[in-house]
């Protein structure tokens, strides 16, 4: 096998290992590597490979998380368009991030490493986006961006709460949080 093919089963092992993580540890956080391993098709041995100890492995499920929200702010555009259409771009990509933003969110403690808290390119586009908004009286600019941001998090929290406790089809979640958050923050 070629170097390139090596890399990208390296890759692929990888991302199924980090997804398979994020499945397990959200619905148990005590979940065991065996446990992980068994999810992701691969031997415990395997996932010792790619990361030694469990805390290498936290690691790199907040870096993919990161990654997973930067790719997702790149493909809603929010600078494009008028802000409520942006907005509802940039929630619906966020909300198929349910799995790994629930750990995060639930499980603060897997990701008490540098950089965690600090703010990314992803958070800037958001609050530029709802900057945006209360500028051109889109969005009620009696309502601080700081907290438009808050109800964006906590209206997809929910959203994810109703999908997976309460029986409701993800389109239909989803739709409740949109038809919530326009309500919400519009003037």
């Amino acid at each position: 096998m070629d170097t390139e093919a090596r890399t990208g089963t390296r890759a692929r092992t990888r991302r199924a290992i980090l997804d398979a993580a994020v499945s397990v540890l959200v619905k148990n956080s005590a979940a065991s590597l065996a446990d992980i391993a068994a999810v992701a098709g691969v031997g415990r041995t395997t996932v010792h490979r790619y990361f030694p100890e469990r805390s290498d492995l936290l690691a790199a499920i907040g870096d993919h998380i990161l990654e997973q929200i930067a790719v997702a702010t790149e493909r809603a555009r929010p600078e494009e368009g008028p802000p409520p259409e942006a907005l509802d771009r940039i929630c619906q990509e966020y909300f198929e991030l349910a799995e790994g933003l629930m750990l995060a969110f639930t499980e603060p403690q897997f990701f008490d490493w540098e950089g965690w808290d600090d703010e990314s390119e992803s958070d800037r586009r958001l609050t530029r986006l709802i900057e945006r908004g209360r500028a051109d009286g889109s969005f009620d600019a009696q309502l601080s961006t700081a907290w438009i941001g808050h109800v964006i998090w906590a209206l997809l929290y929910a959203a994810w709460q109703h999908a997976s406790e309460d029986g409701v089809s993800k389109h239909a979640a989803l739709d409740v949080c949109l038809r919530t958050l326009r309500k919400t923050v519009s003037p």
